[in-house]
C-alpha cells in the first residue's frame, strides 16, 4: 500500500542514444467462444458484421495507438501491422499480430495490443449470443495471450 510520504518515480526509458534499427515482434491469443456462436461466425450470421473483418481493422487501430494507451510506452513509426484471425476448432478463435518497424525500441507491446483489441472486439461483436438467461458470460474468455516472437536486425551498438 502506498503512502503519502513515499515518492513513485517513474519515466519512460531514455533511448536517446541507442541506434533505429528494424524491430519486429509476433504476438497471439485466442477466445473461447460458445460452439452456436462459432457455427453463426462460419455461416456469416453474426447481427452487428463480420466479426474478423472489424476485428483486424480494431487490431490495426490498436497497435498504432499503443502509446496512447500504455503510460510509459514510447510512440513508434510503424511501418506494418498485420492481423490474422481463424477458427481453430469448435470452441476457439485465435488471433495473430505482427508489428514492424525501423525503431530505437522493440515493438513487442503493439503486438500484444493488436491482439488483445481484436479479441476485444470479437467479443463485442458475439457477446449477445454468448450470454446465458442471466446475462453473463459462463464459457467465453480471452486466453494465453502472449509474444511468440521478437526479431532484432541492423546495427546494435553506436
Amino acid at each position: 500500500m502506498l503512502t503519502e510520504s513515499k515518492v513513485i518515480d517513474m519515466s519512460m526509458v531514455d533511448v536517446t542514444a541507442k541506434p533505429e534499427i528494424y524491430r519486429e515482434a509476433a504476438a497471439r491469443g485466442k477466445i473461447k467462444l460458445k460452439p452456436e456462436t462459432i457455427d453463426l461466425i462460419r455461416k456469416g450470421k453474426i447481427e452487428k458484421g463480420n466479426p474478423f473483418e472489424v476485428a483486424k481493422i480494431a487490431g490495426i487501430l490498436g497497435a498504432k495507438n499503443t502509446s496512447s494507451l500504455i503510460p510509459l510506452c514510447h510512440p513508434l513509426p510503424l511501418t506494418n501491422v498485420d492481423v490474422d484471425i481463424e477458427i481453430v476448432d469448435d470452441l476457439t478463435v485465435e488471433v495473430n499480430a505482427t508489428v514492424k518497424a525501423r525503431a530505437q525500441t522493440g515493438v513487442e507491446m503493439e503486438a500484444l495490443v493488436a491482439v488483445s483489441v481484436a479479441l476485444l472486439t470479437v467479443w463485442d461483436m458475439t457477446k449477445q449470443y454468448e450470454k446465458d438467461k442471466t446475462g453473463q458470460y459462463p464459457s467465453t474468455a480471452i486466453q494465453d495471450i502472449r509474444v511468440v516472437r521478437k526479431i532484432k536486425q541492423g546495427r546494435t551498438k553506436q
